[in-house]
């Protein structure tokens, strides 16, 4: 009578245990057939982003999170991701510049700032304000910067202009240690 109470009780647990192992072993098998193409689709995409920056791209490397753009075997620039906390949350830029002291371009990768307001620093309107700036100059115009601040999102666009300075900063500083190691 005790075996048979004992096996009623634990018959739910042994169910469950075995409904559990058949899910994650469907979402392992699931997860390594899907891995490789998720992967190609990202590849894609930042190779269509640079591309959009640097339009004479014929190839880049990736190293220590930054991308060295090449055209022709000739380097024509840097690309590297910046992250700035707007106002709906974090915003993910992808920063071109075309020597280490001058912004070549800019694309907001993505944002969930709010629509038509905050929105609007994925508009060319704002991120052409970036391109051929000094990377000193990045910052807004009451202080001392070149980049006016969206009219009604000021706390999106300053997110946008200090990641993209500081980033670029930090960026620089490693690319000229590196390149005075070598």
């Amino acid at each position: 009578m005790l075996a048979k109470t004992t096996l009623k009780n634990a018959f739910p647990i042994i169910i469950l245990t075995v409904i559990v192992a058949i899910c994650v072993t469907a979402l392992t098998f699931t997860e390594s057939i899907t891995r490789d193409k998720i992967k190609a689709q990202e590849e894609q995409k930042i190779q269509h982003m640079l591309s959009a920056i640097f339009p004479d791209m014929s190839r880049y490397d990736f190293t220590n999170d930054i991308y060295t753009i090449y055209s022709d075997g000739a380097k024509v620039g840097y690309a590297f991701l910046a992250v700035g906390k707007g106002y709906g949350g974090d915003i993910s830029i992808l920063v071109g510049l075309k020597d280490e002291t001058t912004v070549k371009g800019i694309t907001i990768v993505s944002h969930s700032e709010t629509p038509g307001l905050g929105s609007r620093i994925a508009e060319s309107s704002f991120t052409d304000r970036f391109i051929g700036l000094n990377v000193e100059d990045v910052a807004l115009r009451q202080e001392g910067g070149q980049i006016d601040a969206i009219t009604g999102s000021t706390i999106s666009s300053r997110a946008v202009i200090d990641a993209v300075r500081t980033t670029a900063m930090e960026k620089v500083k490693q690319l000229t240690e590196s390149e005075g190691r070598e």
